[in-house]
């Protein structure tokens, strides 16, 4: 490296000599030579692509990632860079997890050579990388999740009074907060407001709210009902979605039964589906003329209201 180092010479023929010298000591697997001689072309012509890149692929044999990497980024800054700069590239950013910055210099590889049978493989190999670093990051936020829903209340800035309230409830953890409604505080003994707004507040600053838990279960619940009848209904997977959307005033119900569907808040006939016969029938007033009609008019559509197991 040295032999070259004071060597001020910035033009083209002076970089074509150093290149021969580099390539000699290529064949003569004189690697550290090689690097001397091409880091001397480069400095006479350093906008020259095929010299940038061939310093950087043998600085990338011996080791020196961080310095290849830069030349290698240089080398495809040109209106057609070499492919291998572009392979190259795409190795080093996919080895350090940026599994984005690989994608892109393999597709452009391909825009160039659609059939280039390393960059077709490895655009798989990238792919996967990158959507399994996107699994990890789910996994590590459900486990600082669960671990989060795992602390107990008392960890909590909350009163003596709301404390000993939840524990009387015996709500021993945040998850277990998440799983109760306001409606079921109010309704428990001797909880107050003051206690009420106090919990609300401290869910509220961390992004939560009371009920929430069980309301995600309800809702993956009707989710995978929907699905399961979308997947069976006549007509395919968008015909059943577009069922379970309707509102419950398209069965033509009388008014008796549409009252006591409006005290139950089901607007949809994707919400009644997801209802029991016993659900419905705990409703003050409803008969079962209302559970007979409704059965009738969802049988109609190919529907019914949700059985339970044996």
């Amino acid at each position: 490296m040295d032999t070259y180092a004071n060597l001020d010479i910035r033009d083209t023929v002076s970089a074509q000599r150093y290149i021969n010298t580099a390539l000699e000591a290529e064949s003569n697997g004189d690697r550290l030579g090689a690097i001397e001689a091409y880091e001397a072309a480069y400095a006479a012509d350093p906008d020259n692509p095929e010299t940038c890149f061939r310093l950087a692929y043998n600085l990338d044999l011996v080791g020196e990632e961080d310095e290849a990497l830069h030349l290698y980024e240089q080398a495809c800054q040109c209106e057609r860079p070499p492919l291998n700069a572009l392979m190259n590239l795409a190795v080093l950013y996919e080895d350090r997890g940026q599994y984005a910055q690989a994608e892109r210099c393999i597709l452009q590889v391909l825009a160039t050579n659609p059939n280039h049978e390393r960059a077709l493989l490895y655009l798989k190999d990238v792919q996967a990388s990158n959507h399994m670093k996107i699994d990890e990051d789910e996994d590590r936020n459900l486990e600082k999740q669960r671990a989060l829903f795992d602390t107990p209340v008392t960890d909590f800035d909350l009163s003596v009074r709301a404390r000993n309230a939840l524990r009387k409830m015996n709500i021993r953890t945040l998850g277990d907060l998440l799983r109760v409604t306001e409606a079921e505080l109010r309704s428990y003994k001797n909880f107050g407001e003051a206690s009420l707004e106090e919990i609300k507040t401290m869910l509220a600053q961390r992004g939560l709210r009371l009920g929430e838990s069980r309301e995600q279960a309800q809702n993956q619940m009707k989710q995978q009902m929907y699905n399961d009848i979308a997947g069976s209904a006549e007509g395919g997977e968008e015909e059943g979605d577009e069922t379970m959307q309707q509102s419950v005033a398209e069965l033509n119900l009388s008014v008796r039964a549409r009252k006591a569907l409006a005290l139950l808040n089901i607007n949809y006939i994707g919400d009644l589906i997801t209802k029991t016969e016993a659900e419905l029938m705990g409703v003050k007033n409803f008969g079962m003329t209302s559970l007979l009609e409704i059965n009738e008019k969802l049988a109609e559509r190919g529907l019914s209201l949700r059985q339970l197991d044996a």
